[in-house]
């Protein structure tokens, strides 16, 4: 159902959104992390189903299953038939087998596209709760997990519905960038008997197994991080390029539109002056025909990418520059 594909687009609050917040269990997250140890590779994507229930206003989050890997040769193979095989088997099992969204991994925080907006609102629109989980494996191997669930605002999925994306059209609906995507906050949730195991493996570890979290070494990430923005940027000029170019074969359109019709209106005055019947009538229509828009989904995918980039960029030199301090105080204090 999903196509193989952090604050990102919007992190605005989901006050329209039937979901407030989203309860995850311990397992569901170990299962994730333990799906893209076992198949990913570097900028590799791997997605799976989330399965739980609805309470309330709340999504609970009890279990999912991932998708399996396969090539272009496997034709054989039914992505929609396998999930409901699965689903099959953990209902007769007794496992919370209901579908409320599915989860992706991202690399450096790519993963504002087309084919998620796609796959997020074909979810979305055949389960109003679904929800999109993004796990970042590059900031949770630096010790801090890093897990955020994503929704399509309703302004966005009125436009897909619609599917005018248009200029004119998002104008019209006044969608933004910000306008696209609404964060859920998430809680995870362990049964006592496993918090209580979580404490005593916590104090039978040592200094030496956990991590290093005033390691000063980011230059690697920060340099991904920033030409992965310059990628971007650069794909937002050839669009606004693109843009630009429509507007001025448009206006030169209408100037030459304005122009044959005073021509035709003169050479008519002329001929009721010489007793001569009109022109015929033309369709102005069909002899002048509009240049085609370029399509702004891409574009606002793009600005809401950048807009990621920025936010993680942000957020990951702020972290260092605390390091730097609290390294710098160390440092004084022991000398």
């Amino acid at each position: 159902m999903a196509s193989r594909k952090e604050s990102v687009v919007s992190a605005s609050s989901p006050l329209d959104s039937p979901v407030k917040q989203i309860q995850i269990d311990g397992l569901v997250v170990l299962k994730i992390i333990k799906h893209y140890q076992e198949e990913g590779q570097g900028s590799e994507v791997v997605q799976g189903v989330l399965l739980g229930l609805v309470v309330e206003d709340r999504l609970e989050i009890t279990n999912c299953f991932p998708f399996p890997q396969h090539t272009e040769d496997d034709v054989d193979f039914d992505e929609v038939q396998y999930q409901m095989e699965m689903m099959r088997s953990l209902r007769h099992v007794n496992i919370d087998h209901l579908h409320v969204g599915w989860y992706q991994s991202t690399y450096y925080g790519s993963f504002v596209s087309r084919a998620l907006l796609d796959s997020q609102f074909s979810y979305q629109h055949a389960i109003e709760e679904s929800v999109v989980l993004i796990y970042d494996p590059i900031k949770t191997a630096q010790g801090s997990l890093c897990l955020k669930a994503y929704r399509l605002t309703p302004k966005l999925m009125e436009i897909c519905k619609e599917k005018d994306f248009s200029p004119e059209g998002l104008k019209k609906a006044c969608v933004g960038f910000e306008h696209m995507f609404e964060e859920v906050p998430i809680v995870i949730k362990n049964s006592h008997l496993i918090n209580v195991l979580m404490w005593e493996l916590q104090e039978k570890s040592t200094v030496a197994d956990k991590h290093e979290l005033l390691n000063l070494s980011s230059s690697n990430h920060l340099e991904k991080s920033l030409q992965l923005l310059m990628d971007r940027v650069d794909d937002m000029s050839q669009d606004i390029v693109k843009y630009n170019t429509y507007c001025r074969n448009l206006s030169k359109q209408q100037q030459q539109k304005q122009q044959y019709l005073q021509r035709r209106q003169q050479e008519n005055a002329q001929r009721q002056s010489r007793g001569e019947p009109p022109l015929p009538e033309e369709d102005i229509s069909k002899m002048f025909k509009p240049p085609q828009a370029p399509p702004r989904m891409d574009t606002l995918l793009i600005a809401g990418q950048i807009n990621n980039y920025c936010q993680n960029i942000k957020e990951f030199t702020s972290q260092n520059l605390g390091k730097l301090f609290m390294a710098e105080a160390l440092q004084g204090h022991n000398s």
